[in-house]
């Protein structure tokens, strides 16, 4: 999986909005959320937008405006957000895996694109932007990152 610019900066403007927002009246400006992750604001502006048509923010007008969360963290998968921001988890050429159809020995190959996008799913569906703000991933995730191998590029 290639994680592009655009939803890494999304996923952690969620979390700072998140975490910016907590025990807060007022909405956060996109450059307290650009400076705390150090993401250029045009970037960043563009990708809240796109997030507010999502409906995953809601933005206030004026001078004391911003953004919010359009519901609780804990109700908001990184799924959730790196669809808003790239369409699907898993497209193979611009198609979804099971739109495709493949013959001879390579006609198994839409089962293992389908099986990549259930294991993405796997993942990224259960952990939310709260686990995120919390420094905590589900048990059955952050186990997957104690196997050794799973820190070793190939």
């Amino acid at each position: 999986m290639r994680v592009s610019a655009k939803a890494d900066y999304g996923l952690r403007a969620m979390a700072s909005l998140a975490l910016l927002s907590a025990g807060r009246d007022g909405p956060v400006t996109r450059e307290q959320i650009g400076e705390s992750q150090e993401i250029p604001v045009a970037f960043l502006e563009n990708i809240l937008l796109d997030l507010k048509r999502a409906g995953l923010v809601t933005s206030v007008r004026g001078q004391r405006g911003g953004f919010r969360l359009s519901r609780p963290a804990n109700t908001i998968t990184l799924a959730q957000v790196i669809r808003a921001l790239e369409g699907p988890l898993a497209s193979v050429r611009g198609q979804r895996p099971e739109s495709l159809a493949y013959t001879g020995p390579a006609a198994t190959l839409r089962e293992v694109w389908i099986a990549v996008r259930a294991n993405l799913r796997a993942v990224l569906e259960q952990v939310t932007i709260a686990d995120l703000v919390e420094g905590r991933l589900p048990e059955d995730i952050a186990a997957l990152t104690e196997v050794p191998d799973a820190w070793h590029a190939r």
